[in-house]
């Protein structure tokens, strides 16, 4: 079982380490090309990096840090350490680096505990995410405790260095992305809130949707997450250099504690120690669950993840649901309409904050028109007849907003997001009735190399375009013919070349780890290192029995089950939960209640089926001691089981599946 955050899924693929058996042997990063430099040059014209105001908000209120911001872990590399990031410190940027990511990466390297007004503070820079510390009169308010408990404890240390050391009281929770939760036993322990002594608030659904989104495709958007956050690549010049949400994902311990309490109304007042809130929830946003919320006793205005300083995701390249920007434009004018003319200090859960009342007025504003334009803009382009990739060529953000730190394409990206809304609205097909059905990749591939004369004859017009710098279409070509023979080792390192060279050239963190590691693979082969699972007792506890079910039918290898039929009732003790699991053909269903007559019925509680899930026991052995009980054909289950599939987290990308 695997928890579905976004996030949680990525956390794998940082847990990973390189085994010493490549398919290839390790091809290091070339240097920029002559149109690389070019381009990173004339990019560099065209921006304000004159303006130095983010560089002064971001430092605004600056009490300390730790050096390098070093956090350890139990393992041999720290939870998080910015030391491999010191190259960001040379006075120009490298020209391997787009010039616009180099200047957001240089903000997302600053770090420490800040001051954002009195009794409000924010540790930035020890992980993707910021956490948010509120002084109440006798307890700590900590807002969304990080990714990992390592750093999460090691922000609240710092806090502890440098102010009085209250408990905290409260932990709350803006939405359901792990980088927003999976600290929280770095700052709260389970004891403490059962006890009462800590309580835990999150907006409506979150726990359905912290764990379920994502969770039946989790497999494929782990392995994406690798292309996405770059967590593959070394960081440097040549490597992964910021995600534009944040520097990187911490390495570290993913845990949940459920919330104590939910807001559930559109707008709800609560008093917490002392400190007044006004929760907004602005669910299908940034997240399908979220709030946002406004602190009226010190003029603060949290935006969570609705509002940062980059354009962010409509859809999101390791995958998920696409957002829906009209809605997401909305919820921000609602929050500048509500809460503007009172906030003075702009925060949000990553990036640093925004202060005046003017500035912060002018940053909600183009936040939302940003997302609003995309939509809307999309929406007329697709009514014109123009497919996906016709509107991500045509659309251009007007200069107002493209001229803006805070809306340039750091993590999500125009191009990208234009397509998005297109996926909304009118899905993968675009009309064309040649696109209808067309050959599977391989078979394509194979036609097309034929058709322009064969892999050598491709080869030669591709260097040729590679030396005009025309990398977009040799990573194209060179991909047809990789997916045609991927023993071609000289498509495999042009290819990589043009990768590489699009990486440098990126101005979305995103797209240049894509690139990078794309370009990785090509020439070193898939990593060869253990497959993970980022599942534990604290997220399994977060997922439903229906959900659970629901798993199982993903699993379901339906050529194993073909012509095989079985009904198994399913009693859970603790939860008084009962299912009928039907196979029948080859699909699996499952309904509440009980069927007289089934094969077998299973009796067993759900912390004993989360250890089955995390191979801490068996079914046979905790038959054996007495934990799960099965009436009739006990042998029914062990059929079911061997008819389940496992999925290999480290599958193919950037080649065809073997």
């Amino acid at each position: 079982m695997t928890p579905s955050s976004s996030f949680s899924m990525a956390l794998v693929a940082l847990a990973c380490t390189f085994g010493s058996a490549q398919a290839f042997a390790q091809i290091a990063p070339k240097p920029p090309e002559a149109a690389t430099l070019k381009a990173n040059a004339d990019m560099a014209k065209t921006l304000p990096f004159a303006n130095r105001q983010d560089f002064e908000d971001a430092m605004r209120g600056f009490i300390g840090t730790v050096p390098d911001a070093l956090v350890p872990s139990a393992g041999p590399r720290p939870a998080w350490n910015m030391k491999p990031y010191d190259f960001l410190k040379a006075s120009e940027p490298a020209d391997t680096v787009n010039p616009s990511l180099w200047r957001q990466a240089q903000l997302n390297a600053i770090h420490g505990l800040f001051k954002v007004t009195d009794r409000v503070y924010q540790v930035r820079g020890f992980d993707i995410a910021n956490m948010t510390i509120v002084e109440g009169d006798t307890s700590l308010i900590v807002i969304d405790p990080l990714l990992a408990a390592e750093t999460a404890r090691a922000a609240l240390e710092l806090y502890y260095q440098h102010r009085p050391k209250k408990p905290v009281g409260t932990v709350i929770y803006t939405h359901g992305h792990a980088d927003h939760f999976g600290g929280v036993k770095g700052v709260a322990s389970e004891s403490d809130v059962a006890a009462g002594k800590v309580q835990v608030i999150a907006p409506s659904g979150f726990m359905e949707t912290a764990v379920a989104e994502n969770i039946l495709a989790g497999n494929a958007m782990s392995r994406r997450s690798q292309y996405q956050f770059g967590s593959l690549l070394p960081p440097g010049a040549r490597g992964q250099v910021d995600t534009g949400l944040g520097k990187a994902l911490a390495r570290g311990t993913i845990t949940l504690i459920a919330p104590t309490s939910t807001i559930d109304k559109p707008t709800e007042e609560r008093t917490i120690d002392g400190v007044q809130f006004v929760f907004q929830l602005v669910p299908g946003s940034e997240a399908p669950s979220e709030m946002l919320m406004y602190l009226p006793q010190f003029r603060v205005l949290n935006m969570a993840e609705d509002v940062t300083h980059t354009m962010h995701n409509l859809y999101t390249i390791r995958g998920a649901e696409v957002r829906d920007g009209n809605l997401w434009a909305k919820y921000i004018d609602q929050a500048r309409v509500a809460f503007g003319d009172r906030t003075d200090v702009l925060i949000a859960q990553h990036h640093w904050p925004t202060t005046g009342r003017e500035r912060i007025a002018d940053l909600l504003k183009k936040q939302r028109d940003m997302y609003k334009f995309i939509n809307d803009q999309s929406l007329r382009l697709l009514n014109q007849g123009y497919t996906a990739a016709d509107i991500a060529e045509t659309l251009r953000m007007p200069a107002s907003l493209e001229q803006e730190w805070s809306t340039r394409g750091y993590y999500g990206t125009l191009r990208h997001n234009a397509k998005a809304v297109y996926q909304k609205y009118l899905g993968w097909y675009d009309a064309n009735p040649a696109n209808l059905n067309p050959l599977p990749p391989v078979d394509y591939a194979k036609k097309t190399v034929q058709y322009m004369g064969g892999a050598d004859a491709v080869l030669a017009r591709a260097r040729d375009d590679f030396k005009k710098g025309e990398y977009r279409w040799v990573a194209s070509a060179m991909s047809q013919v990789v997916y045609a023979d991927p023993t071609n080792r000289a498509a495999r390192e042009l290819g990589a070349d043009a990768l590489e060279q699009l990486g440098y050239q990126s101005e979305a963190g995103t797209w240049r780890s894509a690139y990078l590691v794309g370009a990785m693979e090509l020439r070193n082969g898939v990593p060869k290192i253990p497959g993970g699972s980022s599942s534990n007792a604290d997220t399994l506890k977060a997922v439903s029995n229906d959900l659970f079910f629901d798993f199982l039918g993903v699993r379901l290898d339906a050529a194993k089950a073909e012509g095989k039929t079985m009904v198994i009732n399913w009693n859970f003790t603790d939860s008084n939960q009962q299912f009928v699991l039907t196979l029948e053909n080859s699909a699996l269903t499952h309904i509440a209640g009980q069927q007289p007559g089934a094969d077998a019925t299973v009796t067993l509680s759900r912390a004993t089926l989360d250890a089955v899930t995390l191979k801490e026991t068996s079914f046979p052995a905790a038959v054996m001691s007495g934990k799960v009980k099965i009436e009739g054909d006990r042998a029914k289950l062990g059929e079911l089981m061997s008819m389940l599939d496992t999925f290999e987290p480290m599958f193919p990308v950037v080649e065809p599946r073997k």
